[in-house]
């Protein structure tokens, strides 16, 4: 491994979790108090399903590529749709309990909806010919960084949504729904 095998693990893992990033933002603006286990559990699944996938891609190879390009993006905006529609009914609603972060089902929703291009790079790793250890390093970037990005997104959409209440929800929801739309592009 050289330095820039590691820059560039680094570099790829911020990239796929930008998304993981901007969920639990927007998700955690109708969370309201949760302690650091709770966030703890959020981080790991999403970590966890992002790097499975990212190493599932990378096993699963050039079998189906380009099928998986294609229905991805579509997986992804349904999943989106879902989670940021509710977001918006409940916000709508003023309930105070919305479909987000809230319950293990929603967290991997989100963590499903954020993570598919962890698969499709984990493909494509696999077809540009990167060995097993370049694979393992990826994976544990993408492991390390995911995390940090989650804990990160929680505690600012936390305060957005102290601040804003179900208007932060309704607003973070939307965005949830463009970011889905923006898949399909």
């Amino acid at each position: 491994m050289t330095v820039l095998n590691v820059a560039e693990a680094v570099a790829v893992a911020v990239s796929l979790c930008a998304d993981c990033f901007a969920v639990c933002a927007c998700s955690a603006t109708s969370l309201g108090k949760t302690g650091k286990r709770g966030m703890a559990v959020i981080a790991a699944v999403f970590a966890v399903v992002q790097a499975g996938l990212f190493a599932a891609g990378w096993g699963f190879g050039d079998a189906v590529s380009s099928l998986l390009r294609t229905f991805a993006h579509v997986l992804g905006f349904i999943l989106l749709l879902y989670v940021g529609g509710s977001m918006m009914w409940e916000g709508r609603k003023g309930s105070p309990e919305g479909r987000d972060l809230r319950g293990f089902r929603n967290i991997i929703l989100g963590a499903f909806a954020t993570s598919i291009d962890a698969l499709a790079v984990g493909i494509s790793c696999s077809l540009d010919g990167r060995p097993l250890p370049e694979a393992v390093l990826q994976a544990s970037c993408i492991f390390v960084v995911t995390a940090a990005s989650v804990f990160a997104g929680i505690i600012s959409g936390r305060r957005v949504g102290e601040r804003l209440g179900p208007k932060a929800e309704i607003a973070g929801g939307a965005i949830l729904v463009i970011i889905g739309v923006l898949m399909l592009f």
